[in-house]
This record gives structure tokens, C-alpha cells and sequence, in this order.
């Protein structure tokens, strides 16, 4: 989804109003959502939140609703829109139809939350341009600001903000390594040199720019590595002689232990690499 927004010249970020309360429930499951309070006993007729099933039945109400126009001339993620063209015309375009199909299934925006005909945005915590992809500024001001956690919730808050963008950072899984372990179950908990030096270097790390997405997509190389704990690869093209790396996906697996052949654990980070084969030929 990212890969597809990126690189594109105009962008319309628009944000749909009260969620799911816009999907009715129809009046025979109405009483599966019943709750009794102080006041009485009362039926949503509306899709409240927290229902283990509203997540995907909204996506999917969303889907069903643009489906001719996802992936062409927008990107749908909850109830987060947006909208893109290579010119002000193709973008206006794209938005005048969108516009018309929430019309036409009485689909309400909040304008105050909508962002009409601009060249950058955030998007699932990313900054999409012209230029590519990179990290929202407020969050890497907030990083940067981080000390060490000196309990495992933080740890754990820690690595999954991390990993969210972990597809950027080489050799992450084996950088991150000595933190994971303070996750395991009966392992005491002691923030070592080790922990220490991790933390800064994913820290560092993340406070970089994210690699380019917007050069168009030569001869791809891939470089695959395996340990006894983890997997690992590189997929880039040479630019002037020197290997550019894209995407560096990496993980920790179980399988890798000591008794598989090297071999064997290099065809595993392989499988790792190919999953996101399908997201770099789509900037091409």
C-alpha cells in the first residue's frame, strides 16, 4: 500500500466520520450487542466499537464500496482515504469519483480531519511524497528522546515501534537480538552493556532516512544470510558500481537451529526475501 501511494505528484488524505457507527446492524442481531448499565438494558443499532468482529466486517464494507478503485486511484485502511494522481487534474479526477460513490452509499467524511490536493501526508505512520517513503518526523523526535527501559513492558512497546519499521534496518533481528531474550518467560531481567548498545544502534538506525523508493527498479539483486537464530536478507541494485539496498526483511525462526545444513537456512531467508518481491515490483 505504501509502495503504491509513493511517488505519486498530488494526495487527498480524507478521514470518515464516527467509524463504525456509520455500518447498521441489521434488527434481528441487534440483540447480540445488548448491555445493561444503571439506566437499563439497551441494543446498539450501530456497529459499536470493540466488537471482535468490527475490524474486518468495516474493511470489508469499505472494500465492497471502492473496490473498482483500489490500487488504481486510491488506498483504503479502515477509515483512513487516500487519494492520488501524477497531475492536479488525474488527482481531482480520482477524487470527484470518490466523492460521488460516498454519495451514492451515504458515506459521511469528517472534513475537519480532510486534507484536499497536497503534495505530502502521513500515512500508517509513514511520510508519502513524490520523493519516496520516509519515517513520520514525530515519531523519530519522540525515539530519539527514549532512554533505556528498565522494565520488559518498555522493552516490548519499544521493539514493536521498532519493528514497524524493521523491513528498513539491516541485520534487525540479530541487532535486536539481546533485547528479545528479556521477553522470554523466566528470564531475569537485566538491561546489560548488551541491551544498552542495541537500543542506541536500532535508535540511530531509526533516525535515519528510510532508503528511496522512488528510482525505478533495474536488475534486482538479493543477498541472503542465516543464523542459528535468524534470517536475513538484502534487496537492492547496483548504482554506480555500489549495491543499494531497498528493503532489508529479517527474523527471528525457530527452525534455524544448529542441526539444518547452511543451505537449508539460507533457502529459509530466501522464503523471507520473496514475500516482499511483490511490493518493489509495484514501483516499477
Amino acid at each position: 500500500m505504501l509502495e503504491r501511494l509513493a511517488g505519486n505528484e498530488y494526495y487527498c488524505f480524507l478521514d470518515g466520520f464516527s467509524g463504525y457507527f456509520q455500518i447498521p446492524i441489521d434488527p434481528k442481531d441487534q440483540d447480540k450487542t445488548t448491555f445493561t448499565c444503571p439506566y437499563g438494558t439497551f441494543a446498539y443499532r450501530r456497529m459499536p466499537f470493540g466488537l471482535c468482529n468490527a475490524p474486518g466486517t468495516f474493511q470489508r464494507c469499505m472494500m465492497a464500496i471502492f473496490h473498482d478503485m483500489i490500487e488504481e486511484t486510491m488506498e483504503v485502511f479502515m477509515d483512513d482515504f487516500s487519494v492520488f494522481g501524477d497531475s492536479f487534474s488525474s488527482c481531482l479526477s480520482h477524487l470527484d469519483k470518490m466523492l460521488k460513490r460516498c454519495e451514492d452509499t451515504n458515506l459521511v467524511l469528517n472534513w475537519e480531519k480532510c486534507h484536499f490536493m497536497v503534495k505530502e501526508g502521513i500515512v500508517l505512520g509513514h511520510k508519502i511524497s513524490k520523493s519516496g517513503i520516509e519515517v513520520d518526523k514525530a515519531k523519530v523526535d519522540v525515539i530519539a528522546k527514549l532512554p533505556h527501559s528498565t522494565i520488559v513492558k518498555g522493552v516490548r512497546s519499544f521493539l514493536g515501534h521498532a519493528g514497524f519499521y524493521r523491513r528498513f534496518i539491516q541485520d534487525f533481528s540479530k541487532i535486536a537480538r539481546p533485547m528479545t531474550h528479556l521477553l522470554e518467560k523466566e528470564t531475569p531481567f537485566v538491561f546489560s552493556k548488551e541491551c544498552i548498545e542495541a537500543f542506541n544502534i536500532l535508535k540511530k538506525k531509526l533516525t535515519k532516512k528510510l532508503p528511496d523508493f522512488s528510482c525505478p527498479l533495474g536488475f534486482i539483486r538479493n543477498l541472503c544470510d542465516a543464523s542459528d537464530y535468524a534470517v536475513g536478507c538484502s534487496l537492492g541494485e547496483n548504482v554506480d558500481q555500489h549495491f543499494q539496498p531497498y528493503t532489508m526483511p529479517s527474523q527471528d525462526h525457530e527452525a534455524c537451529s544448529s542441526s539444518l545444513h547452511d543451505y537449508e537456512k539460507r533457502i529459509i531467508s530466501r522464503g523471507v526475501c520473496f514475500r516482499e518481491i511483490p511490493a518493489l515490483l509495484s514501483l516499477v
